[in-house]
């Protein structure tokens, strides 16, 4: 069976990010081999949107909603990767799914070998000197004052999940349901 064939039949012949059934065609997802698993089936939109870093429509992404829960990692590793780019641009619901999204360890490397950003980016740093990265879970060690939200974030108040910003001096976080910038040498790694 063709590599085309198989992704035809895996994805129901729709496009596995935004499941539109028009002009579909194998896109490989970088860097890898090609063969099947390392392929997703998307239309002309989304090939487009994917490859041309200039233009982002915003709101055909918000079919991300749905395929990043996909079982397949593949289509795993391309949500993640546009939900990255959304972030970049400001879009504060791909920073929601973006929490929200699990990978395992091994999809987490393949989605982040792919991103040029990843590899430049001075690494986000706790109180002890310890690597911070997208989705870890931190400790308050000093009292914050959380400026236009008129409550005090504790010492000892966990943070889970956290974001990374392009500051490596400033991780984000929910605390007490509100999303807040936490300076990187007030928390440590749980």
């Amino acid at each position: 069976m063709t590599i085309e064939a198989t992704l035809q039949q895996r994805s129901e012949s729709k496009c596995e990010l935004c499941a539109n059934g028009d002009n579909l065609s194998v896109f490989e997802v970088p860097p890898t081999e090609v063969n099947s698993d390392m392929c997703v089936f998307i239309c002309d939109k989304c090939h487009d949107e994917i490859t041309n870093t200039d233009a982002l429509d915003v709101n055909h992404w918000r079919c991300l909603n749905d395929s990043m829960w996909s079982q397949v990692p593949v289509v795993q590793v391309m949500a993640y990767r546009m939900l990255k780019r959304l972030v970049g641009a400001g879009e504060t619901w791909a920073q929601d799914l973006l929490d929200m999204l699990y990978l395992d360890d091994e999809t987490l490397a393949w989605a982040n070998k792919g991103s040029a950003e990843v590899d430049t980016e001075e690494p986000h740093l706790d109180s002890n000197g310890a690597v911070l990265v997208a989705g870890d879970n931190v400790v308050l060690i000093k009292d914050l004052v959380v400026k236009g939200a008129n409550f005090t974030a504790k010492r000892g108040t966990p943070v889970r999940g956290i974001s990374l910003t392009s500051n490596p001096e400033h991780i984000e976080g929910r605390v007490n349901g509100t999303r807040i910038v936490i300076i990187t040498q007030y928390v440590k790694k749980m």
